[in-house]
């Protein structure tokens, strides 16, 4: 037995797993302390920040952990992770713990290695949401229902309905797991006489102790979590892009690998068939797990459906995936040598951790946005969890130079919110979030913290706030709609200046005001022109455009209440020339509705150039406007082809 021990700990496979295991931990470390929280992280701190049983979106759980750890350093984003990742790297440990009882030690060691081989499974913990916890206690479940099952020990079936009731307090999705569970005791015959066991009944009424949170906000607020959830989120209308469900999986778990989980489905049915019941006990997990998603893909959300909610399909079947790829051995060896077999084999786990890597380097690539622009150019890198930090600081000198005291502030989106919060900048904080915060299914709880629109009418006492206001998630529409709204509202709205990040991949804009009223009066509304941001087009040269010779350049531009200074046109990011501003555009006034604009009929713009001052080739062409308040813009940037 110490021998075989000893060989085990030895292995190439236990080598391989213990480097894996280390090398993703530590890079789970490393970039959770460079990545900023992105929405749904910083949503949940926000929440663990306002203790509830439950909220609009989730019961508890998410929250708990997120707050738990930002315990430990307030502000941190590697705190706030530091239970999630613990949680992550103690997965592949339960698929060790799960599949010992039912394969063996060498096979459940090839498992637990295996599931550094999701590329997605392999990249839990990294973030804080739902699915870790919701996956750890899955897989716990699973292992207990199968010892309660086999053992009928009291102890199991009561972990079983403890772990289970956990998993209910964390995700709505976890439902899957308690209904793979009865339809195992329904479809297999053999363990039937489980609905007759009194410990069978008690686990259960333990879970039921799980739905508490879920059906106590549902029925203190109009079921809206669980609308959001079943109806709201969803169209529920056919989509055609939904077909495409497998061959995304595919492509995140890895080809291989996914061929290998839907052989290891096509053995276990075989083996379930001849009352193997583990094969069907694993069975049931994944496969409800799996078919679901699979088959309302068309009809609900197809990002979620068909990204990683159905990764709690997989953890199961990897008890068994050692089991297949040995048939996929003897099956490629009956084409080519063993040697060459063995290789391929070892390809699959291969690709799929080379998968992980590239995960995680995707992911954390969004800290390094600076050093890896010049290299890959512009709006190429995701910066959901960069620059917060940098905002943050600005927010800070911003409320030292202007403000003497605390003013309230708000914002665009409620993400921005958060994260103002978060960094401990203001308690006295509100969002004007109608559109985010529905899609996400979380402006019932903003509602419920008095942090949204009638929440501010409700806390307005007059004095100084200030706006913000993410522009790389706005258009200008949306901008100047929430301009017009606050200047209606109060006496005075002041453009502070921007913030520009990443070369312009991420960009704020500060606004101060005072005096918010919730009556509108026109009479008393100050004469100062609001802060709206100016609209332009470029009607010549077209996006992707080949040119020689004489270029003119031309359009039309306003900033309703301000009107325009001067229009520069800017080439390669250099300042080129100053067209001339003011040709009669009464085509443009009529069809955009130009209102308030100072220089309207007379917004065009044209400008003419000699295309053999630059170099043949590709060039960046976009317009600065500079409007009355001195506040600058750049627009319309588009790529044009020099060819003389």
């Amino acid at each position: 037995m110490q021998d075989s021990h000893q060989r085990g700990v030895n292995s190439p496979v236990f080598r391989f797993f213990v480097a894996g295991l280390i090398l993703l931990f530590v890079g789970k470390i490393i970039l959770a302390s460079v990545l900023d929280l992105y929405s749904d992280e910083v949503f949940y701190w926000q929440a663990s920040a306002n203790p509830a049983i439950a909220y609009s979106d989730l019961p508890f759980m998410t929250a708990a952990l997120i707050g738990l750890g930002s315990a430990i350093d307030a502000g941190n984003s590697l705190a706030a992770r530091s239970l999630f990742i613990l949680m992550g790297s103690v997965l592949p440990g339960l698929v060790y713990w799960l599949a010992m009882p039912i394969t063996n030690h060498r096979h459940a060691l090839e498992a637990a290695a295996l599931s550094l081989c999701l590329p997605l499974a392999g990249f839990l913990g990294l973030l804080a949401v739902p699915d870790v916890p919701l996956i750890f206690f899955g897989l716990l479940s699973i292992g207990c229902f199968e010892r309660a099952l086999r053992t009928n020990k009291l102890v199991y079936w009561s972990l079983t309905g403890v772990v289970v009731a956990l998993g209910l307090c964390t995700h709505y999705r976890f439902f899957l797991y308690p209904a793979a569970a009865i339809i195992f005791l329904l479809v297999f015959k053999d363990q039937r006489s489980q609905w007759k066991n009194p410990r069978f009944w008690l686990s259960i009424c333990i879970a039921s102790v799980g739905l508490i949170p879920i059906l106590w906000f549902n029925l203190s607020h109009q079921l809206s979590s669980a609308s959001f959830y079943f109806v709201d989120r969803h169209p529920w209308e056919f989509q055609a892009s939904g077909l495409l469900h497998i061959f995304k999986q595919a492509g995140l778990v890895t080809p291989p690998l996914y061929g290998i989980f839907a052989l290891t489905i096509y053995l276990l049915l075989g083996r379930a068939r001849l009352g193997d019941r583990n094969a069907a006990l694993i069975l049931c997990f994944s496969l409800v797990n799996i078919l679901v998603y699979l088959l309302l893909a068309p009809w609900t959300d197809a990002t979620s459906t068909s990204i990683h909610w159905p990764l709690s399909g997989y953890f199961p079947l990897l008890v068994f995936v050692p089991s297949t790829l040995r048939t996929a051995s003897h099956f490629f060896a009956s084409y080519f040598s063993d040697q060459t077999a063995h290789r391929l084999i070892l390809l699959i786990p291969a690709i799929g951790f080379v998968g992980t890597l590239i995960a995680l380097i995707g992911v954390g690539s969004q800290a390094f946005q600076t050093q890896l622009q010049p290299l890959i150019g512009n709006g190429v890198l995701s910066n959901k969890m960069a620059g917060w930090k940098q905002f943050s600081k600005h927010v800070s000198e911003t409320l030292r130079l202007e403000f003497a005291a605390e003013p309230i502030l708000i914002t665009d989106n409620y993400y921005t919110l958060a994260q103002i919060e978060f960094f401990g900048l203001s308690q006295r904080g509100f969002t004007l979030d109608n559109d985010k915060a529905v899609r996400d299914g979380r402006i019932t709880q903003y509602q419920l913290w008095g942090k949204e629109r009638v929440g501010l009418i409700n806390s307005i006492e007059g004095g100084e706030f200030l706006f913000i206001t993410e522009d790389s998630t706005l258009d200008i529409s949306t901008k100047h709609d929430l301009l017009a709204d606050l200047c209606s509202h109060s006496e005075q709205l002041l453009h502070l200046g921007e913030l520009v990040l990443f070369n312009g991949d991420k960009q704020f804009s500060f606004y101060k005001g005072n005096n918010l009223s919730t009556v509108i009066d026109p009479l008393e509304l100050s004469a100062q022109a609001c802060p709206f941001p100016a609209v332009a087009w470029i009607d010549q040269p077209e996006r992707n455009a080949e040119l020689s010779g004489l270029v003119n350049v031309n359009g039309w531009a306003f900033n309703e209440d301000i009107g325009i200074d001067k229009i520069q046109l800017v080439i390669d990011g250099e300042t080129f020339g100053q067209v001339d501003y003011g040709g009669s555009r009464p085509d443009v006034v009529e069809v955009m509705q130009v209102m308030t604009d100072p220089n309207r009929p007379n917004i065009g713009y044209n400008y003419s150039f000699d295309s053999n001052l630059l170099k043949n080739g590709e060039h960046s062409l976009q317009i600065e406007i500079k409007n009355h308040l001195g506040i600058t813009q750049l627009y319309g940037e588009r790529i044009i082809e020099i060819r003389n």
